[in-house]
């Protein structure tokens, strides 16, 4: 699991690549990076959990499903995440579980980085690869 950032895809925006062995770990690597735009990994506790369920009529609709909700919690609770559980299941669509953790956004003690608004379709991409699966995502900032 891993992603990297695409400086020469977005000037205005952030874009990067993630990608993992599995689908969860595809879609970890993507909210890694997400949180990581938004602030220092480093100063996030798992101190507070929450459940996420989603489902989606395919796979690139439930990535981006899942990322837009963590920027909702992030805007709607203040919550940010740095770790997570994920399960990706096909039943009659596809259903994401995910157990996530991190803590209040604290201003005075948290490196805050940019304020992602929201993922946006622009040059969005999920595929499966030889080594396991690949995302690629544009973030509004």
């Amino acid at each position: 699991m891993s992603y990297r950032y695409l400086e020469e895809v977005a000037i205005a925006d952030v874009a990067f690549e993630a990608e993992g062995r599995t689908l969860s770990e595809v879609f970890e690597a993507s909210a890694l990076a997400v949180t990581e735009t938004m602030v220092d990994l480093d100063g996030l506790s798992p101190v507070q959990s929450c459940q996420i369920s989603l489902t989606a009529e395919d796979l690139e609709t439930l990535l981006f499903r899942w990322l837009a909700e963590l920027i909702y919690l992030k805007d709607s609770a203040c919550l940010l995440f740095g770790r997570f559980e994920i399960s990706i299941r096909e039943a009659t669509e596809w259903e994401l579980e995910a157990t996530v953790w991190g803590n209040l956004i604290d201003y005075e003690k948290m490196s805050l980085r940019l304020d992602v608004k929201a993922v946006t379709y622009h040059l969005f991409a999920l595929e499966q690869t030889p080594q396991g699966w690949r995302a690629r995502i544009v973030l509004d900032i």
